[in-house]
């Protein structure tokens, strides 16, 4: 049986396969003809069924009254066929498993698939940023339209379920030169383990974030209101598809990330961009 078809679709399946059949018998197979003036006179036991031809002779009134029989078998055979292969191909009429990275630069398709195209809050006070202790935070690219366009909606979508628990989000940085991925990488792997073109910062397709408190950034995830908020945005992360850096090794709970290997990613990007220009 085809993984997710349950008894009770089966059941309904086998109902109508009766009742079809009880239609076909009480309609299309009326007794078969006989011409006994052709036939010997056979003795009651002689006599098969109520049709009273006699065994020998079947295949040949089968044959001769085919059409009793062969159109209603052939309903039955196409009608259960096209049920049992609608069951068979169910799993592949969702669109909830699509993977708009691979639906080649289709933007359209992509808007279409998205409820709603939600826009980037506005930006924050520069000051907010230089008033935190966090290495080199008012130098970073806090600029939405240097993300990926597709892991953009994403991110709002994941800013929007923040707020709604409680913990309103800031953008620290979200595009990421080479140049400075380098410079960070220098100062230790305490600071980030990747260098240059190896993280997809460089590409829009990462985002650092931070809970915000009246108005002002709680980064430290030693403050007891900032884990709870790290745990929450782990967990909306992941129910949106999306990595979330608190599960690494080397964690890094305000890092968020489209899954996927880089490689691949920055393909489907330059795929897309191709055919959108």
């Amino acid at each position: 049986m085809p993984t997710g078809i349950s008894w009770g679709v089966v059941s309904i399946f086998v109902v109508m396969v009766a009742a079809l059949a009880w239609i076909g018998l009480r309609y299309f197979c009326q007794p078969l003809q006989i011409d006994h003036a052709a036939q010997p006179e056979k003795r009651p036991s002689q006599t098969l069924f109520r049709f009273g031809f006699a065994p020998k002779n079947w295949p040949e009134l089968i044959w001769r009254n085919w059409k009793y029989w062969l159109s209603p078998l052939l309903i039955f055979l196409v009608l259960g066929a096209g049920i049992y292969l609608a069951l068979l191909l169910s799993a592949h009429h969702s669109a909830a498993g699509l993977n708009l990275y691979e639906l080649n630069g289709e933007q359209h398709i992509r808007q279409a698939l998205v409820k709603e195209v939600l826009a980037p809050p506005p930006p924050l006070p520069p000051a907010l940023f230089v008033s935190t202790d966090h290495i080199d935070l008012a130098g970073a690219d806090r600029d939405w339209n240097k993300l990926d366009p597709v892991f953009t909606q994403q991110v709002l979508q994941l800013f929007a379920r923040m707020e709604a628990r409680g913990y309103p989000l800031a953008l620290l940085e979200g595009y990421r030169s080479a140049e400075r991925q380098d410079m960070l990488a220098a100062k230790g792997n305490n600071v980030t383990q990747a260098a240059g073109n190896q993280s997809k910062h460089q590409f829009g397709l990462a985002v650092d974030v931070a809970p915000i408190k009246n108005g002002e950034l709680h980064i430290d995830e030693k403050d007891p209101w900032a884990a709870s908020g790290y745990a929450v945005l782990g967990e909306e992360a992941e129910r949106l598809g999306l990595t979330w850096g608190g599960h690494w090794s080397f964690r890094d709970y305000g890092h968020i990330e489209l899954p996927g290997n880089l490689s691949a990613l920055r393909k489907a990007q330059a795929t897309r961009n191709t055919t959108i220009h």
